[in-house]
C-alpha cells in the first residue's frame, strides 16, 4: 500500500530556513488534499499549513509570511518551505494527505513518520 515518506528536518539556528519534503509512494495514487502539522514536546499536535488540489493553501497564524506549502503534483509530493525560524517553531513535522486511486473516487488518509526540526537560539 501507499505511505508518505517525509524528509528535510534538522538542525538549524534563529532565522535560518528548511525545506521539508513529503512523497507519496505509489504510481495509482495522487495527493488530493495535503497538510503539515507540528507537535512540540508536551503540547498536542496542530495543523500548521494545508493545501489543495488546485494549490489554494491555508496557514495557521503562528507561521503567516514566514512558511509556504507548495505542491508538485507530477511528483506526487508536497513541500513545506520554513524561513525565518524562530525556537518555538521546534517540534516534530508531521505530513499528512488525503489520496485517492486514479479514476476512483474513494480517498485514503495517510501520516508520515514525523521528522524533527530544531531551532536553537
Amino acid at each position: 500500500q501507499v505511505q508518505l515518506v517525509e524528509s528535510g528536518g534538522g538542525l538549524v539556528q534563529a532565522g535560518g530556513s528548511l525545506r521539508l519534503s513529503c512523497a507519496a509512494s505509489g504510481s495509482i495514487f495522487n495527493i488530493n488534499t495535503g497538510y503539515w502539522y507540528r507537535q512540540a514536546p508536551g503540547k498536542q499536535r496542530e495543523l500548521v499549513a494545508g493545501i489543495t488540489r488546485g494549490g489554494s493553501t491555508n496557514y495557521a497564524d503562528s507561521v503567516k509570511g514566514r512558511f509556504t506549502i507548495s505542491r508538485d503534483n507530477a511528483k506526487n509530493t508536497v513541500y513545506l518551505q520554513m524561513n525565518s525560524l524562530k525556537p518555538e517553531d521546534t517540534a516534530v513535522y508531521y505530513c499528512n494527505a488525503n489520496l485517492y486511486v486514479i479514476g476512483s473516487p474513494e480517498l485514503y488518509n495517510y501520516w508520515g513518520q514525523g521528522t524533527q526540526v530544531t531551532v536553537s537560539s
